[in-house]
């Protein structure tokens, strides 16, 4: 049994003149979440489609329980789920039918076939729909009976794709629940996201992507060391005065004060000093705040202090176009 149930090393990717993958390293162990975090067009959904044996790669090396992905396509093919951003189900058939059809894809002997699919609509709550056309369904519904499809042939990896785009929060504290018990059960999952939370809950690792390299990998906790014990936020009257404290705080963190419109925002390691010393050297330029806090390190706080910018939905979306789904 290999130790790492997914390795990367090394990956390149371009379309044209957008590089997708300029050399990205993972190495993902059994039986765990591994989150890949980034905005749109940061590469996550090119490494899942190299990954799957959808796309090859232009360098570098991808193997899935020790199986090349390249070299062994069909191989990896049996070990592998994959759930896409959108529910590739298809909506004239019912549940079901969508279940039953994947397992004959997959050449599941008949009975399996329809024992597996009357197991997983009871798994993830689908039972009393599992007759009724998939175009009924509701957005969790489908999403649910997607990944349910990407299970019907017991793969011990799952690769989600931003499973949870586009799904109420009730649906999508469902699905987690749902990824926690597979993962108890001995599947390693893949999972890419642009919610900080999701990955905050979900990941044993984490590696945040940006413009197609990993930038910071580690534990949720471990990243958010990076930033200290303590975020100190303070707020200012006007845009103007945030840039002249964000200027006359800079001696105080010495990574750089982070701005985002009227706040300023510190890491420290002592966050009452750190708040002393920041009020008096606003009071000594004489610019006043008018909000404080302190809060514990969040992934936000370590994308924005990475990348610069928040990594929230929709972001990046004209880089996303270019790549014509290469995100």
């Amino acid at each position: 049994m290999t130790d790492s149930a997914i390795r990367v090393e090394g990956l390149h990717k371009r379309f044209g003149d957008v590089v997708a993958l300029d050399g990205v390293d993972l190495n993902v162990a059994p039986g765990t979440v591994y989150g890949l975090l980034g905005p749109n067009g940061a590469g996550k959904t090119t490494t899942v489609r190299i990954l799957t044996t959808i796309l090859q790669a232009d360098e570098g090396h991808a193997s899935v329980l020790g199986f090349d992905v390249t070299r062994e396509p069909v191989t990896v093919r049996r070990l592998i789920g994959l759930t896409g951003q959108f529910a590739a189900i298809d909506g004239n058939l019912t549940g079901r039918e969508n279940l039953r059809l994947v397992g004959k894809l997959t050449q599941l002997p008949k009975a399996e076939v329809v024992a597996r699919a009357g197991e997983l609509l009871d798994r993830f709550g689908l039972t009393d729909a599992g007759d009724r056309p998939a175009r009924t369904y509701s957005g969790g519904m489908r999403r649910r009976l997607d990944v349910a499809a990407a299970l019907v042939h017991k793969p011990p990896v799952l690769f989600l794709d931003e499973p949870t785009t586009g799904l109420d929060p009730q649906s999508r504290n469902d699905l987690w629940e749902m990824i926690r018990e597979l993962v108890a059960e001995g599947t390693t999952v893949l999972l890419t996201t642009q919610y900080l939370e999701e990955a905050d809950r979900l990941a044993e690792r984490i590696a945040v992507i940006d413009g197609g390299k990993v930038i910071a990998e580690g534990t949720p906790v471990e990243l958010k060391a990076r930033l200290g014990s303590t975020v100190v936020e303070i707020g200012l009257e006007t845009q103007a005065a945030a840039i002249a404290a964000e200027a006359a705080l800079s001696h105080l963190d010495g990574d750089g004060v982070q701005r985002e419109d009227t706040v300023v925002r510190l890491k420290a390691d002592d966050g009452a000093k750190t708040v002393m010393d920041a009020l008096r050297t606003l009071d000594a330029q004489g610019l006043a705040a008018t909000t404080l806090a302190l809060r514990d390190p969040s992934l936000d706080d370590v994308f924005l202090a990475l990348t610069g910018r928040h990594a929230e939905p929709g972001d990046a979306a004209s880089t996303n176009d270019r790549q014509r789904g290469a995100a």
